[in-house]
């Protein structure tokens, strides 16, 4: 069964009216702006949606960046409507240069008081051997693990994400009004515009990875929506990595993380588990996280056994293939969802290997 969250059209129109913004403000090639005269020819609804989402960026910090591309002469007075006002138009402007190229008329589309997309209440989630990307109405971009969960509550004052269950990675749209704020397991991970990932473990441990800029971390109050952290909060920075243990007495320590170790940690996002000598109790414990399969190690030396490479996630054959060919461990199916792994010598008489043809499959 397919759990993840089906956008209906209205809501993809409104992911890659985001997706666009973001395109505009760091610029379009040829081939870009061609795919953006198509899509806006495609739907009047997605060049309603683009005009929308335009005029809630003009609320947002990020357009401050916009404006320094289309520079307006300074006016002292009054300061802060010049800053507002110069920003919604050097949006605007941006919008309607990519419009005209595409041969619409800006008096075809809806005028400025449209209701806005601005709030957001959705739960999203992934079956197990799935991950699956989220673009939010902010420009951010959620990609979800295997067997997870998230409920992502976003209103004019607050951006929040409630990691319910598995593991998300998160590039924050820069907003110094609204830092975005993911909930695991009593702990608030709080970032203005950056990248981390968050994993909630089964034993309820929240494992915090870096990848870009920096984020604060403190305990969750009993308010709905955490409040922006304080400084005196704990600062994790780009390749750092934090473990938080409620069960654990001492104080919990950022730790640095070799960028080959982060790189092998997050490979889920391309489909992959790279291990990198980890013992094989550990490697299947992560194996299975993405499929029903189930393994059983016969003997305390073999959960020790050192594994390193490269598997797509979900291929047990290939990787059954790869224990049997590189480190004379063998296997015996079971059943569908068992697997038991032993070395070759201690092979049982007339045990099945697992990758035999078997009666019916």
């Amino acid at each position: 069964m397919n759990n993840v969250y089906r956008l209906p059209d209205r809501e993809r129109s409104l992911d890659e009216a985001c997706e666009w913004i973001a395109r505009l403000d760091r610029g379009l090639d040829e081939g870009e702006t061609r795919d953006l005269q198509h899509w806006l020819a495609d739907s009047r609804g997605n060049r309603d949606t683009l005009m929308q989402v335009a005029e809630l960026w003009d609320k947002m910090d990020a357009l401050s960046r916009l404006a320094d591309l289309f520079p307006a002469p300074v006016e002292k007075k009054p300061r802060f409507a010049h800053r507002w006002w110069a920003a919604a138009a050097s949006v605007l402007l941006l919008v309607g240069a990519a419009l005209w190229q595409a041969g619409v008329q800006l008096g075809e589309l809806p005028l400025p008081g449209a209701q806005l997309v601005s709030n957001m209440d959705k739960v999203y989630e992934t079956a197990v051997g799935e991950h699956s990307t989220v673009n939010l109405p902010d420009g951010s971009v959620l990609v979800l693990n295997t067997n997870s969960l998230v409920r992502v509550h976003y209103t004019r004052a607050s951006r929040l994400i409630d990691l319910d269950r598995g593991e998300i990675n998160v590039q924050v749209a820069h907003d110094k009004q609204r830092p975005l704020s993911v909930v695991a397991a009593g702990r608030v991970v709080q970032a203005v515009g950056t990248a981390f990932n968050v994993q909630l473990r089964r034993d309820k441990n929240v494992e915090l990875i870096v990848t870009e800029g920096r984020v604060r971390v403190a305990d969750q109050d009993e308010r709905s929506e955490p409040p922006p952290l304080p400084a005196t909060a704990t600062a994790v920075s780009k390749g750092e990595r934090l473990l938080m243990n409620e069960a654990q007495p001492e104080p919990e320590q950022v730790e640095k993380i070799a960028p080959g170790d982060m790189d092998a940690k997050l490979s889920w996002r391309t489909g992959n588990l790279v291990f990198r000598g980890e013992p094989l109790a550990q490697a299947v414990e992560e194996i299975s996280r993405y499929t029903s399969v189930r393994f059983r190690l016969e003997g305390e030396q073999l959960k020790n056994v050192r594994v390193a490479g490269l598997f797509r996630t979900g291929d047990v054959k290939g990787l059954l293939r790869t224990l049997n060919d590189n480190f004379d461990i063998a296997s015996e199916r079971l059943d569908d969802r068992t697997v038991v792994l032993r070395p070759r010598t201690e092979v049982a008489p007339g045990a099945r290997d697992s990758d035999a043809p078997r009666p019916g499959h």
